[in-house]
């Protein structure tokens, strides 16, 4: 490695042959990035491609094992989170960090400490005005009086940000920023990041999202494997050149969906269904859509909004207060998951890891989870265990499963091969409605595009697909039609191929279809 030196005075933060190492892992390796001051810059790459360390290093999380950081201009050793802040780096996570009973301005200033040695007293009313103003100033509107509890999820957001704003950070590094938002709360978060780089803050803007780095970044860096790859200008690159920089090969991005077959007759059928929530409170209102062999209708939300209650109601995993659930000519027998199982219904839960299958098992037994009562793995009480070996290695082989073998428990393989198997276990069964809740959550694009592949190629033989996804793009991608739901209602629904992003994001938002 090179000997480090001086990025510039133009780089606000930087980092030169930054290699740091994990127990059998080399995290990154050998990393030079650099973001200047009075600009928006992108970070890319897939699962595992070191981002999340990287941005651990910039904040004193982690400290690297070889290589040097630079802000602004000059040598940084961060040895603490706390160090980082106080140097002016901050950080926005995806999984916010506040304490729901605390109001904003107490969250903003919990763990503020750099007032003692001058007084312990706090002054709440000098700090909800403090908060109000710089709110004021990003338009990032929230009230400093309410508990966070109160809030949307955009709103728990802001609080997030106006936390780093009100401790002075010259370098904002966020997460997956809109991973939570509607299409109309994104683009104000762009508006509010683009002033912050036209006051000299710097941005540093992790997302998988590509037409959204297009649409805010300056510079784009991409990491493959531990390693900086590229950094290239956004407005010379393309959604499809950065995905190819992003897994080094040629890949489609959110390509629409061709129908490969005819829409046939109604085979799910949600009449009027309502449900509990798990906090006692009415999570399901009056919901009702319909799904066509041969269809994927998707169903676009905020989190929070019934979707996870909307996909356990239909499946049997949740009890129905109200309503019907129809497959076929049967009436499924509500809070019954082997009777929605009987009647062909397969589902891809939200939580793969923990729902989806039994951690601990063996690849070979949770393929089988769901067939092992009849008699293809089975003679009377007996598992045969040579059939299972071999239909958990034909599921390996034809879902290309990137696994040592059929016995490795479930719970050592990537998000992507995780996903395959329990695809290939849903599948395996022919079932006529597939139930698919964020199939694609936490997965790279090259393990995207493969399930996006699936799902298309399961439609076209004629299965009708419930998909249930926060992320519009493959809503939009894979649907033929779209159905919104906001607080336990669907509040509208649209044709996929015609719709607007505006139009659905003013569902997502409460909206109500004209």
């Amino acid at each position: 490695m090179s000997q480090a030196t001086d990025p510039g005075p133009t780089a606000a933060i930087a980092c030169k042959g930054i290699t740091k190492r994990f127990p059998g892992v080399i995290a990154n390796e050998d990393v030079d990035f650099d973001a200047r001051a009075g600009e928006v810059h992108a970070l890319l790459g897939e699962n595992g491609a070191g981002k999340s360390t990287l941005s651990n290093i910039f904040t004193g999380l982690y400290q690297p094992d070889e290589g040097e950081l630079w802000l602004a201009g000059r040598r940084a050793v961060f040895q603490s989170p706390r160090e980082a802040i106080a140097a002016g780096v901050g950080m926005v996570h995806q999984h916010f960090r506040l304490v729901e009973p605390f109001t904003v301005a107490e969250n903003i200033m919990l763990g503020d400490h750099r007032d003692i040695g001058r007084s312990f007293r706090i002054h709440p009313r000098e700090i909800e005005r403090r908060v109000a103003e710089i709110a004021e100033r990003y338009g990032l509107a929230v009230d400093p009086k309410a508990r966070i509890w109160q809030l949307s999820v955009g709103e728990q957001q802001r609080v997030e940000i106006l936390k780093a704003l009100f401790r002075e950070a010259r370098v904002l590094i966020l997460d997956e920023p809109t991973a939570v938002l509607t299409p109309q709360e994104a683009s104000s978060l762009f508006v509010t990041l683009r002033a912050m780089a036209a006051e000299g803050r710097t941005v540093i803007f992790i997302s998988h999202k590509l037409h959204e780095v297009k649409a805010v970044a300056d510079r784009v860096t991409v990491l493959r494997g531990g390693r900086s790859v590229a950094t290239v200008e956004a407005a010379d690159a393309t959604p499809q050149s950065l995905a190819s920089l992003m897994v080094g090969r040629e890949i489609e991005v959110n390509r629409r969906r061709e129908r490969g077959g005819e829409i046939g007759a109604a085979v799910l059928e949600v009449v009027g269904v309502s449900a509990g929530g798990d906090r006692g409170l009415e999570a399901l209102r009056d919901v009702s859509l319909t799904v066509r062999a041969g269809e994927i209708v998707g169903v676009a939300g905020v989190a929070g909004n019934g979707q996870r209650e909307l996909a356990e109601a239909v499946t049997g995993l949740r009890p129905l207060t109200r309503g019907s659930v129809r497959v076929g000519d049967r009436v499924l027998r509500g809070g019954d998951p082997r009777e929605a199982i009987r009647a062909g219904v397969a589902h891809v839960p939200e939580d793969r890891l923990h729902t989806a299958v039994a951690p601990s098992l063996s690849i070979g037994s949770n393929v089988v989870l769901k067939s092992y009562r009849g008699t293809t793995v089975t003679h009377g009480p007996m598992l045969l265990l040579k059939r299972i070996h071999d239909t958990a290695a034909h599921l390996i082989r034809s879902y290309d499963v990137k696994a040592p073998g059929t016995t490795t428990p479930a719970r050592q393989l990537s998000g992507g091969n995780l996903q395959k198997v329990v695809l290939g276990r849903e599948f395996s069964g022919e079932p006529r409605v597939l139930i698919a809740a964020s199939p694609t959550r936490g997965l790279d694009i090259g393990a995207i595009e493969t399930v996006h592949r699936y799902l298309r190629e399961a439609a076209d033989r004629g299965v009708a697909i419930l998909l249930i996804s926060e992320d519009l793009d493959e809503v939009l991608a894979l649907a033929d039609r779209v159905a919104v739901m906001y607080e336990g209602q669907i509040v509208g629904e649209v044709d996929a191929g015609s719709a607007s992003v505006e139009e659905i994001g003013l569902l997502m938002a409460g909206g109500r279809a004209a």
